[in-house]
């Protein structure tokens, strides 16, 4: 992923208007640059303007914590961009790597089986969905158990039509999965799985290349999403991530119906129509 330091940096600098960084305003019909200049951020921040270009080429060098924290403090960066910058400019060194296989621990498998009435799954490194409960394959797939093989939530949102119409917000999802998927990519700069995961989904997917060049990132955290299923029709839940254990790259995200709402309901009748469905069956 080249240069991807200059990138946000150029993305980020494009956004912050000269009075936001308080530069005064007058000649702003003759800027030719969105937001700030090269030059008005390393004066900002307190570096040389040779320097500062040098970072947007890539240059690293032997930055130092103090000037990126300065840089973001002028880019009005967020805590999750910081970290990004941090990431991006000083990167692990070495050559591609085959991550090590994402495992679920047997516990967390239980805590997942243990949760019926709430649909929950657990996502690892590069947006791998690890593992589900009965609840959240009949959310997603309207079945029991999942489909076949590895699943990944960003190819679903990307490439699965079905996925796509079960969100009505598909944009805000599509979003959040990106921001993710770049934060991931700036903690692992030499994963290969992820990096063919991010060129197959920049082949097949327009949307996902828009929204790749924005270098947005994001921590997985919580919100609401509205469903609409094929067969409960809509559904207003709140997903909740939490971190199992010492599984510093796993989260485990649920979605929560208000108590007493229609969508509680709705899930109910998920679940029993599908446990009906398999009597019938046998």
């Amino acid at each position: 992923m080249a240069n991807d330091l200059g990138e946000f940096l150029r993305s980020r600098r494009a956004r912050v208007r000269p009075a936001e960084a308080g530069l005064p305003t007058y000649g702003e019909r003759r800027r030719r640059v969105a937001g700030l200049r090269r030059e008005e951020v390393a004066l900002l921040a307190g570096v040389s303007v040779p320097y500062y270009v040098r970072l947007e080429q890539g240059r690293t060098g032997n930055v130092s914590a103090e000037v990126l924290n300065a840089i973001a403090r002028v880019l009005r960066l967020d805590d999750t961009e910081r970290a990004h910058l941090h990431d991006l400019a000083r990167p692990v060194s070495g050559k591609a790597v085959k991550a090590p296989v994402d495992r679920v621990r047997p516990t967390v498998r239980r805590v997942l089986d243990s949760m019926s009435d709430i649909p929950a799954f657990v996502m690892g490194r590069r947006t791998d969905m690890l593992a589900c409960n009965r609840l959240a394959s009949l959310l997603f797939w309207n079945r029991p158990t999942p489909p076949d093989g590895p699943l990944n939530c960003a190819r679903l949102v990307f490439l699965e039509e079905q996925t796509r119409s079960l969100f009505r917000d598909w944009e805000h999802k599509a979003r959040e999965t990106v921001a993710f998927l770049r934060l991931d990519a700036g903690r692992h700069p030499n994963d290969r799985a992820l990096a063919a995961l991010v060129g197959e989904l920049s082949v097949k997917s327009a949307d996902f290349r828009r929204l790749w060049a924005e270098h947005e990132v994001q921590e997985r955290s919580a919100g609401r999403n509205i469903l609409d299923h094929p067969l409960a029709g809509e559904l207003v839940l709140d997903y909740e991530s939490l971190r199992p254990g010492e599984q510093g790259d796993q989260v485990l995200v649920t979605y929560l119906a208000e108590p007493g709402s229609r969508t509680e309901e709705a899930l109910r009748f998920l679940a029993s129509w599908h446990a009906v469905e398999a009597v019938r069956d046998v």
